[in-house]
């Protein structure tokens, strides 16, 4: 039902839908904050001022989904999880995108566990996918971790993230990568499959040094 009622508000002008989203879902959405032709259903939905979610993107599933100030998630992705409940074992379907943080467009990410997208980061190109459960075959169950990426980092097209992996702080992660595990070092280029540290990139790299996250 919620669905199909999310789909009707499409018809609205954003101001009426933001209304309705507010007073009936109870979503927290800033007057200066947007969504665009864009399906959005958590249970706790948060954009701050000036965050963004573009057109055609299907948010759907998750226990939360926050944008903090000046962030961005593009067009034509599909972000979806598995609400969380008393037997979860601690995992929490979410996507927190920290501010002046980008995801672009035409993304797949699977939100069974939470997903956190740290300040100035850019999840770039297209086609990335970050994939938060999987079968775990020594015990023959499903089971999901958390994925983070960093503060300042850049994630090329094509790039795939597994369940537990952790980009650091002041890293890229190469076009068509494979992120596997938690890495620790920053100012590093990570890339291949799996992806491990194929360079390093000075601290002055202009990127690192950004005041505002959307990159003309």
């Amino acid at each position: 039902m919620q669905i199909f009622l999310a789909v009707l508000l499409l018809v609205l002008p954003w101001r009426a839908r933001r209304s309705i989203l507010q007073f009936c879902f109870g979503y927290e959405i800033d007057p200066e904050a947007r969504i665009g032709f864009s399906v959005v259903i958590a249970k706790r939905v948060v954009l701050k001022e000036h965050s963004r979610i573009g057109h055609l993107t299907i948010i759907r599933g998750l226990d939360e989904i926050y944008l903090s100030s000046n962030s961005r998630i593009g067009n034509l992705n599909w972000i979806t999880g598995y609400p969380s409940s008393a037997d979860s074992s601690g995992r929490r379907s979410a996507l927190i995108i920290q501010e002046h943080a980008a995801v672009t467009h035409r993304h797949l990410i699977d939100c069974s566990d939470t997903i956190t997208i740290g300040k100035f980061s850019t999840v770039a190109g297209w086609n990335s996918q970050f994939i938060t459960h999987s079968i775990d075959l020594s015990i023959s169950r499903q089971t999901a971790k958390p994925i983070r990426i960093g503060s300042y980092c850049f994630v090329g097209s094509r790039a795939v993230l597994i369940k537990g992996a952790e980009l650091p702080d002041y890293s890229v992660l190469g076009a068509g990568a494979v992120l596997t595990e938690r890495f620790t070092e920053s100012f590093c280029i990570y890339g291949g499959v799996p992806a491990k540290k194929v360079g390093e990139l000075p601290a002055e790299t202009q990127y690192f040094r950004r005041k505002v996250g959307y990159v003309n």
